[in-house]
């Protein structure tokens, strides 16, 4: 016979449950949009989670706070839109420039028919014009040019035929750069490139009129957008030295 004072212990939720449990009350309160995907997004969380131990040192609402703003924006980690990356003692939450054109092209306030960034390196040609008063760009890569970075651009076509567009010289990207709190990350040092196509594509999408749907989506737009200038508003996550207190093991490999 059970001893009546035995006391039942109650197992920990796994990582994958809390997400989900979130998720549903996300669902419910109406804070996602409507096309979203909750048995995809909590099974790319996941693969994202269990790809990289890191994410050990991190307790779960720390995890699930970040997760959370891509499902808010629909973004998805699978389809590289978005990235979570353990770095430095922080989880940083970075919308990418795939991601930045997805988001400007389903929520302008004016329709766009094309939105891009490039790099500008030494022996490329870009003319910058003002006709009739308005402002234009034309640029002249140089075949097969493999040259320095010496800066970078974004262009937004709108569909009415007008167009918006921003233009980094080398010396801004390495002060965004400077300002990052992953200055040396993999991402700056491996590829230089794809991070200077990413900060004129931020700079550009600043300056784009995007209407979200609900305060949440743009509150997780707005905590990545703002970064531009080294101005972070990241915070900080508190590092645990035993996350199994937490997470029942084997859950984050």
């Amino acid at each position: 016979m059970q001893n009546q004072n035995q006391v039942m212990v109650q197992q920990p939720m796994t990582l994958d449950v809390m997400l989900g449990n979130q998720i549903g009350d996300e669902i419910t309160s109406g804070g996602l949009p409507k096309d979203f995907n909750k048995a995809r997004f909590v099974q790319n969380c996941m693969a994202l989670i269990n790809g990289n131990q890191d994410f050990n040192k991190f307790p779960p609402q720390a995890i699930i706070g970040n997760l959370i703003k891509a499902a808010y924006l629909n973004l998805d980690f699978y389809n590289k839109e978005v990235w979570l990356i353990p770095y430095g003692g922080m989880l940083d939450f970075s919308i990418s420039g795939k991601g930045m054109k997805k988001l400007a092209k389903q929520h302008s306030t004016r329709p766009i028919r094309d939105i891009y960034a490039k790099i500008i390196r030494k022996g490329d040609e870009l003319v910058e014009t003002v006709v009739n008063g308005e402002p234009s760009i034309n640029f002249k890569p140089k075949m097969l040019n493999d040259g320095e970075i010496i800066g970078a651009f974004a262009v937004c076509l709108f569909a009415d035929g007008g167009m918006q567009y921003e233009i980094l010289t080398k010396n801004e990207i390495d002060t965004i750069r400077r300002k990052s709190k992953a200055t040396n990350s993999p991402a700056w040092k491996d590829f230089y490139g794809e991070m200077a196509r990413k900060s004129a594509m931020k700079r550009l999408c600043k300056n784009i009129d995007i209407e979200f749907d609900n305060p949440n989506q743009r509150d997780a737009y707005d905590s990545d957008m703002a970064l531009d200038d080294g101005k972070s508003m990241r915070v900080e996550q508190p590092m645990m030295e035993n996350s199994e207190d937490f997470i029942e093991e084997g859950d984050i490999q």
